[in-house]
Formats: C-alpha cells, structure tokens, sequence
C-alpha cells in the first residue's frame, strides 16, 4: 500500500481561488458583458460564446464550492481547468506571443492562466489519481 500526501491547503486554495475568481469573471460576463469587454479592454465579443464562456466560468466557481466539502472528488475540475488552460497558452496566446501581436487583454488572460496552471500542478494530487492500486490517504 503506497501512502500518499495530499497538499491540502494547496488544493482547498484552488478551490477557493477558482470559485472567487471564476464566479466573479462568469457572473459579470453573464449580467453586464459590455462592461467585462470595456474594462478588459477586449474587443467586440459574440455574445452567445460569450455567454458560454460566462457559463462555464460560473460552473467551475459552483464545482469548486463543491470542491471545499469534497476535495477529492471534485479533483476533474482542477484538471480540466489545468488542461483547458495549458491548451489556451500553448495554442492561442504562444503563437500571438512568438508573432509578437498579443493584445493588452492576452497578456492579463496568460498571466492569470499560468497562476492557474501553476497553482493546479502543485495542488492537485496527481501520484493518488493515477495510483493503480490501493492508495492510503
């Protein structure tokens, strides 16, 4: 039987940090999109990916609520936050970087992301989700 350490604080710290922040980006974007794109200095959005993006966002903030009172099971929001984020810095954000034409708002996104990314690699727990055999907690 492999013992295996949880970074507890680290991984209640995303949960709480995805909740706040997510939830309070996806509600806005959700009741005053126009606000979200003229303080982010973004441009003109479709409002029905939009209102996508907003919904998700408010999913992972509701999952992550979740995630306080169980920590363990709601790890899949941490990596798909992880995954979904990495995907973005690497397809979206590296090439406008390398052409040397990211906007304002990709370099606040990017720099937000890696925080996300950084944050997620060290609090998720990754030997116990993918231990095959029994796993002492």
């Amino acid at each position: 039987m492999t013992v295996v350490t949880i970074p507890w604080k680290w991984l209640n710290g995303m949960y709480v940090y995805t909740a706040v922040c997510a939830g309070l980006l996806g509600v806005a974007m959700l009741l005053a999109p126009n606000l979200v794109v003229a303080y982010l200095g973004m441009p003109i959005q479709d409002p029905i990916v939009f209102g996508v993006v907003g919904s998700a966002y408010v999913a992972f903030a509701i999952a992550s609520i979740l995630g306080l009172r169980f920590p363990l099971r709601f790890v899949p929001v941490l990596m798909l936050q992880l995954i979904y984020k990495s995907v973005w810095l690497v397809t979206v954000f590296l090439p406008m970087f390398i052409s040397g034409t990211p906007p304002a708002c990709a370099w606040m996104f990017a720099a937000i992301f890696v925080s996300y990314v950084v944050g997620d690699c060290i609090a998720i727990p990754f030997r116990h989700l993918l231990a095959q055999e029994s796993v002492k907690v």
